[in-house]
């Protein structure tokens, strides 16, 4: 199985949806439960960083991530279903984390 990370934005157009703790619980519920889902968090504020430049704010357009396992793409698009975040109508960017070998 390959490794992705759900990167979520802070885009959802209904934001009272996108953040109900009730609904992610049991997303996450469901994620724990099949065995794929190796963790995530929402993030906080930060830096972004690039030697010799000043210091810029971290982008607020991401607000957490998650991290499953699937076969491949379309199979990790599947973990969507029932996403507060996306089923809100917000954002969320698949990535597969490589394996270097």
């Amino acid at each position: 199985m390959k490794e992705f990370i759900l990167l979520m934005y802070n885009d959802a157009a209904n934001k009272a949806n996108a953040g109900d703790g009730g609904r992610w619980s049991a997303y996450l519920s469901g994620l724990r439960a099949s065995g794929c889902f190796d963790g995530g968090s929402a993030v906080g504020p930060g830096v972004r960083v690039r030697q010799g430049c000043a210091d810029l704010g971290a982008s607020t357009a991401l607000d957490g991530f998650l991290r499953v396992r699937a076969i491949d793409l379309d199979a990790a698009r599947q973990f969507l279903v029932g996403n507060p975040l996306y089923e809100a109508g917000g954002t969320v960017e698949i990535r597969e984390l490589p394996v270097d070998e």
